[in-house]
């Protein structure tokens, strides 16, 4: 059963597209799937944060998940800084990584260019994404395209430690997620649904009440005609709309277009299936938030069962890499 590993950064707001792309299939696959599932809220410390908002958005996320059927009997459910040997492996893994290979990244390249100050963790926390994914001996990463390169760096890390020292870690390979997951913004269907988005008008949230959902699915951007056809490169309005319906229910966005003659006609149809998708997520949701004691101690529960996995692996690269045992 090969070992799957995803892992969710808290910050900005988890939405429709992360639900499908990236939590969706976590709750179908976790019982066929050796599945471990994190809040890597170390990754939000390289850029300027709020420590408050970073806790409350730990909190929130593992809340989420667990409200969206994440089940920690099933998986590996944890925190990322509640089991130190993620920042422990990542310093052995920055032994053997050449600054070149991280200031490649084409992440670093752009949030640094965007910054006044650049933190060095920004610059190797790709590094410690490498830690995260072969801590476990991960065989699959689900990830997009923008975080494929991180992968292929785990990989020659990976590759170059067992090479150099001793055969420690499993090489991971990046699994993509499917094109349907690409649900872009309603008010700019140009552009990717985002966490971070500047404005919320066109990012249907997990946790939006129905009628929020519902209004911005009517005040989606269409397109000049009023022919409902599935054509993301001529009508991108209605063709996101199209993917979203067809996401959410199974279908084809091509052949679910065919169902449908006028764009208002399409709109209800799916703002009642992204309400039905995501209102029980919410009303879940809004349960285990008034317990924050018991979602607190499944994350316990799922860091002690972490570190007796990441201890065994940090042992071995210790040894592997020359340090004497304690």
């Amino acid at each position: 059963m090969p070992r799957r590993l995803t892992g969710f950064t808290p910050s900005g707001d988890l939405h429709l597209g992360n639900y499908i792309g990236a939590i969706a299939p976590i709750i179908a696959e976790q019982a066929t799937t050796d599945t471990v599932v994190f809040i890597s809220d170390l990754h939000s410390l390289t850029l300027e944060h709020d420590p408050v908002e970073v806790r409350r958005r730990t909190l929130e996320f593992a809340t989420i998940l667990l409200a969206a059927g994440a089940d920690p009997d099933a998986c590996l459910f944890l925190v990322q800084s509640h089991v130190p040997e993620h920042t422990e492996l990542h310093y052995l893994l920055e032994c053997t990584t050449g600054y070149g290979e991280a200031q490649r990244m084409i992440q670093f390249k752009e949030k640094s260019g965007r910054q006044n100050q650049v933190r060095v963790s920004l610059l190797t926390y790709p590094i410690l994404m490498a830690a995260d994914i072969l801590l476990y001996d991960t065989d699959e990463v689900p990830v997009g395209e923008d975080q494929s390169q991180h992968v292929e760096l785990a990989r020659d890390i990976a590759q170059r430690f067992n090479t150099r020292y001793n055969p420690t870690f499993t090489i991971p390979r990046a699994v993509n997620p499917p094109v349907a997951a690409r649900i872009m913004d309603l008010a700019s269907p140009g552009d990717k649904m985002s966490k971070s988005a500047p404005s919320t008008a066109g990012v249907l949230r997990l946790l939006d009440e129905p009628d929020v959902l519902r209004r911005k699915v009517m005040r989606a951007v269409t397109d000049t005609d009023i022919v409902v056809s599935y054509d993301p490169d001529l009508k991108p309005g209605i063709s996101n709309l199209l993917a979203i319906l067809a996401a959410c229910t199974g279908d084809e966005p091509q052949r679910l277009a065919g169902r449908f003659n006028r764009y208002g006609e399409l709109k209800e149809t799916v703002a009642d299936t992204v309400v039905a998708t995501l209102a029980p997520i919410r009303d879940r949701y809004l349960q285990l938030a008034e317990d924050p004691q018991h979602v607190q101690a499944v994350l316990r529960a799922g860091a002690d069962r972490a570190r007796g996995l990441a201890n065994v692996k940090v042992r071995q690269a210790k040894a592997a890499i020359g340090l004497l045992p304690g």
